[in-house]
């Protein structure tokens, strides 16, 4: 009865040790007698205990967040930035065998790309052309990790901490550049102004009436306000047939 017992406990003991479920997102790389021997999975695997040892490897995207990272930029400004990146294992073997820990040393290879490529730009790029810089870490790290059987597909900065002296700097500078624009933009108007005046002046010196049906015109939109007083400009031309007489009967005498 004793005998029966401790073999079906050993028996369990067996398949407890020798029994391995992976999941579909999950790959076992089988090392026997500190050799690997196959890559398995997902599914059910065994063992043979003692001799046999798994490591499981996660095939899913991993993310994986960049702490800040304190920045010189080529122009000399000192800024925080932090990024976030996103890869999976393609080859389960290489992560295993080529480095001793590939989320660690993916993420401090991260970090010291982070700060080499940012370093190498000037503030106003690092803050516009994100995109530029995204990819070029990205590939910076896609290329350092493939041998370790991992791909980066994706590497975005997420935030940069400018310090306040720098924040207010820039305010000033955008609301300097704003006013430029406004006094450009007033300049332009007047310019444009100025030349349909200089083309309406022409018009009238070739056509005389066009000042009178412009005088009209105003009282028009003089009568249609309701103003206690209203001025009636006269144009000096209305004059110039009395001048011309009079200049004649001086010269009479």
């Amino acid at each position: 009865m004793y005998t029966i017992l401790s073999l079906v406990i050993l028996v369990l003991l067996f398949l407890a040790a020798a029994i391995r479920v992976l999941n579909e997102y999950e790959r076992g790389v089988i090392f026997r007698l500190g050799r690997v021997i196959d890559v398995k999975g997902p599914g059910l695997i065994i063992l043979i205990p003692v001799i046999d040892r798994m490591v499981k490897v996660d095939m899913r995207i991993i993310t994986m967040d960049v702490p800040p990272q304190d920045v010189i930029t080529r122009d000399n400004v000192s800024v925080k930035v932090n990024a976030v990146i996103y890869f999976r294992v393609m080859n389960a073997n290489q992560a295993v065998i080529e480095v001793e820990n590939f989320l660690y040393a993916t993420s401090q290879l991260a970090q010291t790309t982070l700060r080499s490529v940012c370093g190498q730009v000037e503030l106003d790029e690092l803050l516009a052309e994100r995109e530029k810089i995204n990819a070029h870490i990205q590939e910076i790290l896609d290329r350092s990790t493939d041998p370790w059987g991992i791909k980066v597909s994706t590497v975005e900065v997420k935030h940069i901490d400018l310090p306040q002296e720098m924040q207010r700097a820039m305010a000033k500078q955008a609301e300097a550049e704003r006013e430029r624009r406004a006094k450009v933009i007033n300049a332009e108007g007047e310019f444009q102004a100025a030349q349909k005046l200089a083309e309406a002046g022409a018009v009238i010196a070739e056509q005389p009436i066009a000042l009178q049906l412009r005088y009209l015109q105003t009282l028009v939109q003089v009568a249609s306000e309701n103003n206690s007083t209203t001025l009636f400009p006269i144009p000096i031309d209305l004059f110039r047939p009395f001048l011309d007489i009079y200049e004649k009967a001086r010269k009479k005498e």
